[in-house]
This record gives structure tokens, C-alpha cells and sequence, in this order.
């Protein structure tokens, strides 16, 4: 046995301490060698940097095993390889397709939404074109009721000319105060029916806008969804786009982009329902407004007939009592007349009877008698003065009879003056101004 194989069977010393094992090197022989040993100190500057001979056999088989191992490893990259290559290209291709077939169905999609939205637009700009047909009837309504407005203020303001006592509020004033204020309030009406029209059309026009601004955005997309779908592995206009799989935070999701649209088509069909609706509404109203119209002027001119017919039968009930007054005054003037003659008549009598006595009254001494002739004279004078008392009241009484007869003489043409001009204020001014009243087709604002 050699030594160097006697020194590697060695035990160390008792004494000395065990150390952690290390690769298996000549160092480790002359480490190991116990401190007395001569020949481990004289080779040890040899020994301390080579290799084993197993050591190196192994060394080369460890260099077979690994050029195999590369080998084969190499050849099963490159058939992993070509199985990769034939795999990704059949991927490319599936992929390539789905997508295309993706890209072709959101192109139907977004075709669909596109020709919903051009509905819409289409639908929304042909109600607001019927929507402002409507406004402008309730514009020419409005217009229309001013001349009732003025023809019932203007007969307010003639029959404030009657004289008293004609000037009474009577029920044709009633009812044209109450056309007065009808017209009011359909005028209030019809201009806050024109401001929601205008706003109903402002709403329009910005739905309208919304779903053109949609569907230009779904057009430019389209075109572009449509040149993206005729792209294909030979087309000449393809490159590289970096950063362009890229998603951005900003970008909408399919749920979103349909909801979107779907939003977008509700609100401009729910705009163009609330339109439809006021359209109904201004045609019921515009109804609704010239049928009263036409009933309260009715009313008014009915007033107004009824009214002449009392005046005229009251102008001829006034010139009957006239004429029997005219008559009564004539007769009464008469019998002034008598009155006074007789108590002219009266005079003569007076006379006769007072100068007998004022002559009786001269007799002489005893013959100063109050005989039968002197009390008949006295009763006589008594007597005409009482007639004459009796005639000259009945004189004044008939006087005044007169000057009441002149008093309502003057009264009675007075009111026959009152009430021709009553009558033609209210059948000359205000039943021939009222004959201008507007048609129904003009109030409802078709004329």
C-alpha cells in the first residue's frame, strides 16, 4: 500500500477536533495528516491544487453526460419549437378570425344603434317641425284675441257714456266684464302654453343634437370598424403600432356603451312623447279657447238684443206716457183757465153785496136794523168769499198739477233722450263694432 493510501485510511489524533467535511481534494489528505508525520509535510505543496484520477473520470463523464444532455435538450427545444411555431401560427389565424368575426359583429351592432339613432333624429326633427306648426297657431291665436279684447274694453267705454239713470250695471255689462276677463285669462294661457312649446322645442333640438352627435360618433366608427375588418396579413397599410394593446382608463366598456345609446334613444323618445302630448294639448286648448270665445260673444250680443228690445220698449212706453202728459197738461191749462174765469166771475157779485151793505150801513138811527136782507147780505159776502177761497185754492192746486204735469213732461224727454242715446250706444257703436268679431278658424290660430 502506498503511503499517500495510508495517510487517506488514517483516523485523526484523539487530540485533535473534527472539522466540516470539504470537496474531496489532496489539501484535505495533508490537513487530516497527524502533526508528527514527516512525509505529509514534504509533499504537501504538491498535493494542496490537483484532482483525483476518479475524480477526473467523472469529470469527464459529468462532460458526456452533459454534451447528451444538451443535445437532447436542444432537439427537444426545436421540436417544441416547431410545435410552438405551428401551434402560435394556427392561434394567430384562430385569433385573426375571432377577431374579425368580432370586429364583424360590432359592426352590426353598432349599425343597429346607428339606424335606431337615425330614426330618432329623423322622428324628433319631424315632431319638432309639427310642434312649431302648433306654436305658431297659438301665436296667431294670441295675435287673434286681441281684437275681441279691444272690441269688449271699447264697448265697456261707450256704455260708460249712458247717462243716468241708463247707467246701471246691467247684465250686458256682466257679460262683457266676463269677456273681458275670459279674454284675459286666454291670453295668459296662450303665451304660457308658447313659452312651454318653445322650451318643449329646445328639448328637441338638444336630444335631437345628442343623437346626432352619437350617431356621427358611431359613424366615423363604423368606417373605421369597416376598414379594420377588410385588414389581413397581406395588406400593404398594416405596421407596427407601439403601446397600442394598451387599455386606457378612460375607455368605455361594452355595458356602458350600450347603455349609452340606449339613455340617449329614451330621453329622445321620452321628449318626443312629452311633445306629442303638448301638441295634443295646444290643439285642445286652441279648440277648447275659440268655442268660448264664440259662446261668451253669443252671450254678449244676446245681452245686447234682450237689452235693446227692453230699451226700444221702454222709449215707446215713455213717449205714450208723453202724449197722455202733453194731453193732460193741455186740458189742465183749461181748466186754469175756467178757474180763474170764474173767480173773475166771483168779483161782480163780491162787489154788489159789499157795496149794499157799505150803503145799509148808513141808515139812520133806528133804522140801523139787522134785519133779514142784512144777514143774507152778510151770508151772501160770506159765501162768495168762501167761493173764492175754495176757487183760488183749487187754482193753486191746479197750477202745481201743471208745473208737476211740465216736470214730467221735461222728465219723460229727458229719459226718451236717455234712451235713444242707450239705445244707439248699444246697438249703433257697440253691436256694429261687434259685428267685426273674429272667426273660430282665426282663434284657433289657423288664419
Amino acid at each position: 500500500m502506498a503511503q499517500s493510501d495510508v495517510l487517506l485510511t488514517q483516523k485523526p489524533a484523539p487530540q485533535t477536533v473534527q472539522v466540516c467535511e470539504l470537496p474531496r481534494k489532496v489539501y484535505d489528505v495533508a490537513r487530516n495528516t497527524g502533526p508528527y508525520t514527516s512525509a505529509g509535510l514534504a509533499t504537501a505543496s504538491f498535493r494542496t491544487s490537483k484532482y483525483l484520477v476518479d475524480e477526473w473520470f467523472q469529470n469527464c463523464y459529468a462532460r458526456y453526460h452533459q454534451a447528451f444532455a444538451d443535445r437532447d435538450q436542444s432537439e427537444r427545444q426545436i421540436h417544441e419549437s416547431q410545435q410552438l411555431a405551428a401551434d402560435t401560427e394556427a392561434l394567430a389565424q384562430r385569433t385573426q378570425e375571432d377577431s374579425t368575426r368580432r370586429v364583424g359583429e360590432r359592426l352590426q351592432d353598432t349599425h343597429g344603434w346607428k339606424s335606431e339613432l337615425q330614426r330618432q333624429i329623423e322622428e324628433l326633427l319631424a315632431e319638432t317641425d309639427l310642434l312649431l306648426a302648433q306654436k305658431l297657431r297659438l301665436e296667431r291665436a294670441l295675435d287673434a284675441t286681441a281684437l275681441p279684447y279691444s272690441i269688449a274694453i271699447d264697448n265697456l267705454q261707450c256704455r260708460e257714456r249712458r247717462q243716468h239713470p241708463d247707467l246701471v250695471r246691467d247684465y250686458v255689462e256682466m257679460e262683457l266684464l266676463k269677456e273681458a276677463e275670459l279674454i284675459r285669462n286666454i291670453q295668459e294661457l296662450l303665451k304660457r302654453t308658447i313659452m312651454q312649446a318653445v322650451n318643449q322645442i329646445q328639448l328637441n333640438r338638444k336630444h335631437k343634437e345628442t343623437c346626432e352627435m352619437d350617431w356621427s360618433d358611431k359613424v366615423e366608427a363604423y368606417n373605421i370598424d369597416e376598414t379594420c375588418s377588410r385588414y389581413h396579413n397581406q395588406s400593404t397599410d398594416v405596421q407596427f403600432h407601439l403601446h397600442s394593446a394598451r387599455l386606457e382608463e378612460s375607455d368605455s366598456t361594452p355595458e356602458t356603451w350600450a347603455k349609452f345609446s340606449r339613455d340617449n334613444l329614451y330621453h329622445a323618445e321620452r321628449e318626443r312623447l312629452a311633445s306629442a302630448n303638448l301638441r295634443q294639448l295646444i290643439d285642445c286648448i286652441l279648440r277648447d279657447m275659440s268655442e268660448d270665445l264664440r259662446l261668451q260673444c253669443d252671450a254678449v250680443n244676446l245681452a245686447f238684443g234682450r237689452r235693446c228690445e227692453e230699451l226700444e220698449d221702454a222709449s215707446h212706453k215713455l213717449e205714450h206716457h208723453l202724449c197722455k202728459t202733453l194731453r193732460e197738461i193741455t186740458d189742465q191749462e183749461h181748466n186754469i183757465a175756467a178757474l180763474k174765469q170764474a173767480i173773475k166771475d166771483k168779483e161782480v157779485p163780491l162787489k154788489v153785496a159789499q157795496t149794499r151793505l157799505y150803503q145799509r150801513s148808513h141808515r139812520p138811527n133806528v133804522e140801523l136794523c139787522r134785519d133779514a136782507a142784512q144777514f143774507r147780505l152778510v151770508s151772501e159776502v160770506e159765501e162768495l168769499n168762501m167761493s173764492l177761497t175754495v176757487l183760488k185754492e183749487k187754482l193753486l192746486e191746479a197750477e202745481q198739477s201743471l208745473s208737476n204735469l211740465e216736470d214730467t213732461r221735461m222728465s219723460l224727454e229727458k229719459d226718451i233722450a236717455i234712451k235713444t242715446n242707450s239705445l244707439f250706444i248699444d246697438r249703433q257703436k257697440c253691436m256694429a263694432h261687434r259685428a267685426h268679431y273674429p272667426t273660430v278658424l282665426r282663434l284657433a290660430g289657423y288664419q
